[in-house]
Formats: C-alpha cells, sequence, structure tokens
C-alpha cells in the first residue's frame, strides 16, 4: 500500500500541497514567529509555498493571524522575508 502524504495548505494562497515542499513557520511557546526550515521545531505551525508572493499574500489575507489565532505584529513580515530570502539563497 502507498505511504500517505501529508499534506497541508498555503495561509498564502490556499492551495494544498506536500508537506515536504512547504516551508513552515512557527509560532514559539514565548510567541515568538520565525521560519522552522527543519520541520520539527516544537511550536504551532502554518506553512507556505516556498514563494515570497505566498508570503506576500498572508501578509496581505492575514493567513498567520488566521492560523496562530492572534495579532500579528508589523515587524514580522518583513523579518520572515528576511529570513525567506536566506534560506532561497542556500
Amino acid at each position: 500500500m502507498a505511504k500517505k502524504v501529508p499534506l497541508r495548505q498555503c495561509i498564502g494562497c490556499g492551495e494544498m500541497k506536500d508537506k515536504k515542499e512547504m516551508m513552515r513557520v512557527l509560532k514559539t511557546a514565548e510567541g515568538e514567529i520565525c521560519l522552522d526550515a527543519t520541520g520539527k521545531k516544537n511550536g504551532r505551525g502554518a506553512y507556505l509555498c516556498k514563494s515570497m508572493d505566498c508570503l506576500q499574500a498572508a501578509a496581505k489575507n492575514k493567513g498567520l493571524e488566521r492560523s496562530f489565532k492572534m495579532s500579528i505584529p508589523k515587524e514580522v513580515y518583513p523579518s520572515l522575508e528576511k529570513e525567506f530570502e536566506h534560506l532561497e539563497m542556500q
């Protein structure tokens, strides 16, 4: 029997994709929001396609606010964009 592929919905574009193809945004127990490249850290996760467009769409449509059920400080998005660019370069 084929192994079930875990799917996750992008909070930017709303598409369902394979979890491995996506970037995890993490909210830690301390309330800090960062990218989790490994997908293994503890905390509440939300998923994004690996494209800057989806990150910007999530900022516009308040995808993170809905996923984490909290208001997201404005400075979080630019810092996520910086982390995102850093990961894309690797």
